[in-house]
């Protein structure tokens, strides 16, 4: 069998905390190394256990998950972040996209589909709670999205628009017949021409710009 999933869950309600803790425990893929009630701690903890995943509240005591998640992004990038909160803000959501989390998901998620983010954003892929989508699309575009892809290389278009369809790396490396490394490089060139810090704001633009050119 693989090696579960290891998890720190980092909340400042007990019983929440336990709640998701609880439900975690009873997939068999999934093991809960720590647990934190601070921002602090929870950075902590990140450093010192260097788990698959960890889970960030917005609206934790300290620095607050934002800002959390920023550091233990820069810190410790192997380390997958997935958000659980109330807050529907758009402005939250894209925060928390922008400081490095891969996932963003509402409180009022069932066990199973806790569990299926999870497995989803450990795997590669970004997940957001069903509806909060269409909100981070619209705060992501703005006035000069246009000219801003239009830096980009006739290369660089193909390579984006296969990151937009979920396609990872070696993928596309397959697809346009180039070395997963060349890959790498387009999509560093990509970000930074774009303005945005990872793939997955980059793929919710590039979607983004397709929903408005239908």
């Amino acid at each position: 069998m693989d090696d579960p999933i290891r998890v720190v869950v980092a909340d400042d309600h007990p019983l929440f905390r336990e709640g998701v803790v609880h439900s975690l425990a009873g997939e068999e893929d999934f093991e809960v190394v720590a647990e934190a009630s601070s921002s602090e701690e929870a950075a902590r903890v990140v450093a010192d256990l260097l788990p698959d995943l960890v889970m960030l509240d917005i609206a934790m005591p300290g620095e607050g998950g934002i800002t959390t998640a920023e550091r233990i992004a820069a810190t410790c990038p192997a380390t997958v972040i997935l958000m659980l909160t109330v807050s529907e803000s758009p402005e939250d959501l894209l925060a928390a996209f922008k400081a490095g989390a891969t996932g963003y998901v509402l409180k009022g998620v069932s066990a199973a589909g806790l569990a299926h983010a999870v497995r989803s954003v450990v795997g590669g892929e970004p997940y957001v709670s069903p509806g909060l989508a269409s909100a981070i699309l619209y705060e992501m575009t703005h006035d000069d999205e246009v000219d801003l892809f239009e830096e980009l290389t006739n290369r660089e278009h193909d390579i984006l628009e296969l990151v937009a369809d979920g396609l990872t790396n070696r993928e596309i490396g397959e697809r346009l017949y180039l070395a997963e490394k060349t890959v790498k490089h387009y999509m560093t060139n990509v970000l930074q021409k774009l303005h945005v810090r990872s793939r997955v704001e980059a793929a919710l633009l590039a979607q983004r710009r397709r929903l408005g050119a239908d």
